[in-house]
């Protein structure tokens, strides 16, 4: 059986996975929060202030320079999140955007914010 055969997921693996992505969601928003030191903004890094010796002021730039790469990750982890539940709201979950076809069960349940089918990232990641 081919991945675009195979069966969709049910309603309870399809609740179950809103429910992680949620859950998710708020973890990687505290997160943000975190590196930014503000809850209005979790969307700015904030620069740390260890002192104002060379070696403090070495130990600020590298975790600023950290919590830079951090925030871009998780700021990417969260769209996909947000676009995951978007699918699932509008019910065009588990259908890739390339081919229009399912994504299987199996896929999605390992990586639930998938948008491709196998198939079709194994053609994209080969074209790069």
């Amino acid at each position: 059986m081919t991945e675009k055969q195979e069966i969709q997921l049910s309603s309870a693996e399809l609740t179950a996975i809103k429910k992680e992505l949620l859950e998710r969601k708020k973890q990687i928003i505290e997160d943000l929060k975190e590196i930014a030191g503000s809850e209005v903004d979790a969307s700015k890094v904030k620069f740390p202030d260890f002192g104002d010796k060379s070696d403090e002021n070495a130990q600020e730039i590298g975790e600023y320079s950290t919590n830079l790469v951090k925030d871009k990750v998780l700021e990417s982890a969260l769209r996909d999140i947000e676009s995951t539940l978007k699918n699932i709201e509008e019910e065009k979950y588990g259908i890739c955007k390339y081919c229009h076809q399912p994504i299987s069960a199996k896929r999605l349940k390992a990586r639930p914010v998938a948008s491709a089918c196998v198939e079709c990232k194994t053609k994209l990641q080969k074209a790069d």
